[in-house]
């Protein structure tokens, strides 16, 4: 009988220390769960930070290609912008060869190389302005002086084109100097 009454204080220290495990048990289990919603609210986070930063990083790169693509094509406009002096003389000098009241002509061989090089410009994206009878945008042009307009119709509009704007590439390398009727 000592026998049984081992097994069964062996018995009752099992349902006993079970008991404590048990209880022990619950607070762990708590414990647990709420580590688990902090782990998964940490993970929200990292998930959110990556995209955010996978985001900018994309952004970062469209951008970096567009200045890229503008940079190159926009790469010659100091050259371009050098040569619009000697164009602007070119000009001049076709509108004074054009001129009744002159004597002045210009050889057909001028007459190709100025053709051959508007050619080049208009290759390379420089597009003359056209100004004279535009209403005037200060966006565009460049007021040298106001003069009374000769018909209503002309008044707040380009009359006369001193020096001539140019595009390259649909940007403004150089503002129209214009004389603008009021």
């Amino acid at each position: 009988m000592s026998k049984d009454k081992a097994a069964s204080a062996n018995a009752s220290e099992e349902q006993i220390d079970i008991k404590k495990e048990s209880k022990s048990k619950k607070p762990k289990i708590a414990d647990l769960q709420a580590e688990i919603e902090e782990l998964n609210i940490q993970l929200a986070e990292s998930r959110d930070k990556h995209l955010r930063l996978f985001a900018e990083f994309d952004n970062f790169k469209k951008r970096n290609i567009r200045e890229r693509m503008d940079l190159l094509k926009n790469a010659g406009q100091d050259a371009l912008s050098a040569m619009l002096p000697i164009v602007d003389d070119f000009d001049r000098a076709k509108a004074s060869a054009e001129d009744e009241k002159t004597e002045e002509t210009l050889s057909e061989g001028i007459v190709m190389v100025y053709n051959k090089l508007y050619n080049v410009l208009e290759g390379k994206g420089l597009k003359k302005m056209v100004s004279n009878g535009e209403a005037f945008d200060p966006e565009l042009h460049e007021a040298i002086t106001k003069i009374p307009a000769p018909t209503d119709e002309m008044k707040g509009k380009v009359i006369d084109t001193i020096e001539s704007g140019f595009y390259l590439n649909e940007k403004i390398i150089r503002h129209a100097k214009v004389v603008v009727g009021e």
